[in-house]
């Protein structure tokens, strides 16, 4: 059986596919359009994950989307009337869009892939994100947390998984979210909403928590993490421009410019983004706690955008009395296109649980035929490298080197990291590369942190995460844990912290034997890894958009499926 899950029209439009129960193919959007958080109809990604399978539209059981409109449009049709004449232009731009478009989803899939009404199913959001976490994790049984923006009506639930079912304990409602609050704080310190909040987490650490007590006076906690917000500082639920209200910049200061965000290190915006990370932090301990004493698990499924919270995930674990996290590597509404399909198998179908999201690597992959194929045709000089192990040593002689090098691997990765499929590996012994890659490959901002690729196996060498194997999120970059070795400066963030990746030989062979071969020649078993893109980009996914971003860097090689060696100039 078949089933494919859907999410589109909010950000990060993503299609995945389900074989009997278990994910087979899954893919964003932006991948295949170029388009950054495309929130478009991911027909793309659709033709990927069936093209993959060797089927057609007609062989699909079901098409499952991942929320429901028309409580969605309800939502905001009723929080545009309420606050009313303010809201005049969201109503506008709801009428434009919901009217034509994002109400008719059914009659959208009928005309885009020809698929028949009656195998069309429709998830709530939140049970989509749900879903997404527990029944791709290794858990018969769970607690399971969803936070993120807002749903339909929903911005965070507590929950139970059993064997094949999930019951929705509780849950918190529009306007009052978690998600949408760190969201306002990231529209005020300069960044966009939907794409800057990893960097408000990354600038967190340079600054001091000293506005934490300031941030509760406009929003109350309960004992439990349920959360109110005071709306006349916050402007989400009637502005089409602004998170934040007058009233907000009254008490907070006029929001950082946005052009001085890639610049600048302002100490005061820094101290804002420590403060309001600290309080997302006590609100999802809380939360865990209480949905600890709800459950009695031990077990803990996380989802939604704001589970990619590697900071607060660890923090979670340290300070709740759950022993085992499970995260999948597209917590945001992009993983919704999974759980959609799972739902659909597991909690309505009634089949049994058995599959495990053990890894990430679900995207498209371009064979050795394929890659030089494209390097002939369009007269890229390149050197072919037959023995995979002289091509690693090529690799590391290179890395050790102080070069920089573009790999390109696999299956590209499923979710917003880059995990040694479509990655920028560098020496992460040097210091210095953290400025380098930022500055001259990324282009980005200096404040921005480099994620630690380490042999799994290793990991407790250098980091604070004893039992790191059993711990799913190494896997997928989803922990920040203190470094406790010197050893690795160019990873280590300026709180002496890393965002691991713990990388397991079975599941990445040719990336593992790297940073094996990395460690055999330096003594250190970590390599600087960050996204095979520049900024404002998807990561690459074909040979050519890997050559095309190879060329607008400063990248010293490019490495295609561990056979192809790609320089310029010849060097």
């Amino acid at each position: 059986m078949y089933i494919l899950g859907l999410s589109f029209f909010y950000h990060d439009s993503a299609a995945a596919l389900i074989r009997d129960g278990a994910v087979v193919a899954a893919g964003e959007e932006e991948r295949f359009s170029r388009v950054k958080h495309d929130h478009g109809f991911p027909l793309k990604a659709i033709e990927f994950c069936l093209a993959h399978e060797g089927i057609t539209v007609q062989d699909l059981d079901f098409v499952v989307f991942y929320e429901k409109p028309f409580v969605k449009f309800e939502r905001i049709l009723l929080s545009t009337f309420k606050t009313f004449p303010k809201s005049w232009k969201v109503f506008r731009e709801s009428m434009l869009t919901w009217l034509t478009d994002k109400l008719w989803v059914k009659s959208l899939l009928q005309e885009k892939l020809g698929v028949p009404a009656k195998k069309i199913l429709f998830a709530d959001h939140h049970m989509s994100h749900a879903a997404a976490s527990y029944f791709c994790s290794p858990f018969a049984e769970s607690a399971i947390l969803t936070v993120d923006g807002a749903g339909e009506w929903t911005t965070s639930t507590m929950g139970v998984g059993r064997g094949n079912r999930i019951d929705i304990k509780q849950e918190m409602r529009f306007p009052h979210s978690i998600g949408l609050l760190y969201s306002a704080f990231t529209a005020f310190c300069g960044f966009e909403v939907n794409e800057g909040e990893y960097k408000l987490m990354g600038m967190a650490p340079y600054g001091k928590p000293r506005y934490v007590d300031k941030i509760k006076e406009i929003v109350r906690i309960g004992d439990d993490g349920s959360l109110w917000h005071d709306m006349r500082y916050f402007a989400y639920h009637y502005s089409a421009e602004s998170t934040i209200s007058p009233k907000f910049i009254e008490k907070f200061g006029e929001p950082r410019d946005p052009a001085r965000a890639d610049v600048h290190m302002d100490t005061y915006y820094a101290d804002m983004a420590a403060s309001i990370q600290v309080v997302t932090e006590e609100i999802l301990i809380k939360m865990a706690r209480h949905l600890h004493e709800l459950t009695g698990s031990e077990n803990l499924c996380m989802a939604g955008g704001v589970a990619l919270n590697c900071v607060a995930n660890y923090k979670i674990l340290q300070q709740t009395p759950f022993k085992r996290i499970y995260i999948q590597p597209a917590a945001g509404d992009d993983g919704g296109a999974v759980g959609a399909a799972m739902w659909a198998w597991n909690h309505l179908l009634g089949h049994e649980k058995r599959f495990v999201m053990e890894h990430a690597y679900l995207g498209s992959e371009y064979g050795d035929a394929e890659v030089a194929d494209w390097l002939r045709r369009k007269g890229v000089h390149y050197e072919e490298v037959n023995d995979e192990e002289r091509c690693l040593d090529h690799c590391v002689e290179r890395i050790t080197g102080g070069q920089v090098i573009g790999w390109y691997s696999g299956r590209f990765e499923w979710g917003p990291r880059a995990l040694g499929s479509r990655s920028i590996v560098a020496d992460a012994r040097r210091a210095e590369m953290k400025d380098i890659v930022n500055a001259k490959i990324k282009f980005r901002e200096a404040f921005r942190p480099f994620a630690p690729s380490c042999l799994m196996e290793k990991v407790p060498e250098y980091f604070d995460l004893p039992d790191a194997a059993g711990q799913y999120p190494t896997r997928f970059m989803l922990y920040v844990t203190q470094v406790i070795s010197d050893k690795i400066p160019a990873i280590t963030h300026i709180d002496g912290s890393g965002r691991l990746q713990g990388v397991i030989r079975e599941h990445n062979p040719r990336y593992h034997r790297l940073i094996e071969k990395f460690g055999e020649a330096t003594g250190v078993a970590c390599v600087l890894n960050t996204s095979f893109n520049l900024k404002g980009e998807p990561i690459v996914e074909t040979p050519e958009n890997a050559f095309n971003t190879f060329m607008k860097s400063g990248m010293d090689a490019l490495i295609y499926n561990n056979r192809f060696v790609v320089t310029k100039n010849g060097k």
